[in-house]
């Protein structure tokens, strides 16, 4: 699998997840397995980069593989100069957000809002790969609802534009994240343009992965809530698609160390105050499987501390029987 000069060191791809795949934890994708891992969206709004919050998200320099760096907008200007902005902080690939279904993203006519509108698609997309000297990449879904999918009509428009592969999540829009992703439309999205495609949505599996992959044609497939508390999936997907067997559960000693190394990233990464309750929701996807956990994770959650939250871990996994 590659993308424009970059060769993938396998198939599997995290996906961008605002407020999700920051630093630790495409770090921690990377090394159980994945290929390449994509940033948080960067809004394409200037006046947006020199919040706390968007500075986090633009640190690349020194980052493991590939980088690749997702941005959002509509105003093909903007995106452009948001494109040079990302490569000038290290960034490798730049992608581009048309599959975020967030209301807020959408109301701003970004995201999977502007499938509605192939004109102003062309013009960014034309924008952002005329721009930067680095492959340009495109993330979107099937349509904006079910009734007008035109996600084959897209992926030839983003050929056509230089676009160098394409992300396609099997939802539409309207769809959000609810009911089932559906396959038909990837391969056939596949079966139309010439460029990678990467299939997305539900695969949360590694018989689910080799499926999408068969039935799909794809060249690689995107993983995003999935990994979320499970970072490792996509060690057990590489193993199944190499192999034909499932990997052996991870021992509960290995899940502990994952989770406090995340946790210790994270406190370091973000700092005392932001780190401690951001670790709160990757904590609470790292035990949603475990039933014993339910009242820890009310504790844990009132903790502020970063030191009393790796202790209170520390004491959780004393008492997990192994």
């Amino acid at each position: 699998m590659k993308i424009g000069n970059h060769q993938l060191k396998n198939k599997l791809i995290v996906a961008p997840m605002a407020g999700v795949t920051d630093r630790p934890f495409r770090e921690l994708c990377l090394r159980y397995g994945a290929g390449m891992a994509v940033s948080e969206m960067m809004s394409s709004n200037p006046k947006l980069w020199k919040t706390a919050k968007s500075k986090q998200r633009m640190v690349h320099e020194g980052e493991s593989g590939i980088r690749s760096v997702q941005i959002a907008g509509s105003d093909p200007q903007l995106m452009a100069e948001a494109a040079q902005f990302s490569v000038e902080n290290g960034a490798q690939i730049i992608d581009i957000n048309m599959g975020c279904p967030a209301k807020k993203v959408n109301k701003k006519l970004a995201g999977s809002a502007l499938l509605k509108y192939p004109d102003i698609i062309e013009d960014v997309l034309k924008a952002v790969v005329g721009a930067v000297n680095v492959p340009v990449t495109l993330k979107t879904r099937t349509g904006w609802d079910p009734e007008n999918k035109n996600c084959v009509h897209i992926a030839k428009l983003a050929e056509d534009c230089g676009i160098q592969a394409l992300a396609l999540h099997g939802r539409t829009k309207t769809c959000m994240y609810k009911g089932e992703a559906e396959y038909d439309s990837i391969k056939a999205v596949k079966q139309a343009i010439s460029i990678p495609v990467i299939a997305n949505g539900d695969i949360d599996s590694p018989e689910k992965a080799k499926f999408v992959l068969d039935y799909t044609g794809a060249d690689a497939l995107m993983i995003g809530r999935p990994a979320q508390g499970r970072p490792w999936i996509f060690q057990e997907i590489l193993h199944y698609l190499e192999n034909g067997t499932e990997m052996p559960q991870l021992p509960i000693a290995e899940v502990k160390g994952i989770m406090l190394g995340h946790v210790n990233a994270l406190h370091d990464f973000y700092g005392e105050y932001l780190g401690p309750r951001i670790a709160r929701k990757h904590v609470g996807w790292y035990l949603k499987e475990h039933e014993q956990a339910n009242e820890f994770r009310r504790t844990f959650n009132a903790i502020d501390v970063a030191v009393e939250q790796l202790e209170a871990l520390e004491g959780y996994f004393d008492n997990v029987a192994p």
